[in-house]
């Protein structure tokens, strides 16, 4: 199963354009509030009518502006998961859930299908409650549930943990990966968060500003994210300008240092990135002196801010991430990263 969508839609002076392709498994479009995630999953599921392109899932035309088809979102076999989940509150599980099944005809198989979805997401006993009465992560279920029973090929989930309490999240996530991996159909899902991304999805297409900057595989795109923006979505914490100084060197102004790097430097460098776990007083490549400017301390881990020696007076401290039992009982003079461990950031 696939899905194809490269579309065109103006907003005022924001024009959304994006460019696509979702197979198997989870597609997560990440970016930040406003550059057009939410927009693109209502074209795709046609509630928003794009002003020009074409989306195709699964060799069915859904929107073509040449061929003038603009299918109704009742018979694109889109489900939508809104960020709100947007139940029916005076009906019951029960009563939202058969909603979905509003097309089925037979009693007997219209009974199965909601028991079959009420098992399915641990629902059962819950199938007479109104959504008032359930906790967040049994409200997203129920939702879930009105949804999949419609047999949708493709799912449409619009940032689907963020009206969850934290600490709720994680024990979502995982029981939302297990009801996608059972689903087995195409799923695209909209975040922010570069964690809810890496945990969630098979491959990640970054958004900025109404457009598409890359799309990967989601642990290649963690590697090499190529662009300053998407090396910020997806988490790291040290960026600078750069030039390339050789095939194999990249010249740092703002951190007065060069750099070696682990793959050849092409041209049209605009910054590099190290992440900050990446850094290590034992590494000896990119060994670079150092001093210490200020510790911040998590429940687990120990940000270490420091500066190079010949970094520019007004830039950004640099960060060091190291778990408590690993942090240095004195700061190092040097610090060192392996060069495959330089992220080459070029758009």
């Amino acid at each position: 199963m696939s899905l194809s969508v490269n579309i065109k839609k103006r907003l005022g002076k924001f024009l959304l354009d994006v460019q696509f392709e979702g197979d198997s498994g989870v597609t997560c479009l990440l970016g930040a509030s406003g550059c057009g995630k939410s927009m693109t999953l209502k074209c795709i599921a046609g509630i928003e009518k794009p002003d020009e392109g074409r989306i195709v899932l699964d060799g069915k035309v859904l929107f073509d502006s040449k061929e003038h088809i603009n299918l109704p979102p009742q018979k694109r076999e889109v489900g939508y998961l809104f960020q709100n989940y947007a139940l029916f509150p005076n009906m019951t599980v029960r009563q939202n859930i058969l909603c979905g099944l509003h097309g089925e005809k037979d009693r007997e198989r219209k009974e199965a299908r909601l028991s079959e979805a009420l098992r399915m997401m641990e629902l059962s006993d819950l199938k007479d409650h109104k959504p008032a009465q359930l906790s967040g992560g049994q409200q997203q279920r129920a939702a879930l549930a009105r949804i999949l029973v419609s047999d949708p090929k493709l799912l449409l989930l619009d940032e689907p943990f963020s009206a969850l309490d934290g600490h709720l999240r994680d024990s979502i996530k995982l029981q939302l990966r297990d009801v996608l991996n059972r689903f087995g159909r195409d799923v695209v899902m909209v975040t922010h968060n570069r964690d809810e991304a890496y945990n969630m999805s098979r491959q990640i297409a970054v958004m900025e500003d109404g457009h598409m900057l890359t799309q990967k595989p989601t642990k290649e795109l963690f590697a090499d994210p190529e662009s300053v923006s998407a090396c910020i979505l997806t988490g790291c914490k040290n960026i600078a300008k750069a030039e390339k100084a050789g095939e194999y060197l990249v010249d740092v102004p703002d951190w007065g240092i060069v750099l070696k790097t682990g793959k050849p430097v092409k041209d049209g460098l605009k910054a590099v990135g190290i992440r900050a776990h990446s850094f290590s007083q034992s590494e000896t490549e990119n060994g670079c002196p150092v001093c210490f400017v200020e510790e911040m301390e998590e429940p687990f881990e120990t940000i270490l801010q420091f500066r190079f020696q010949n970094q520019k007076e007004g830039t950004a401290p640099v960060w060091w991430r190291v778990s408590k039992e690993a942090r240095p009982k004195t700061f190092p003079d040097r610090i060192g990263v392996k060069p495959e461990k330089l992220l080459l950031l070029y758009k």
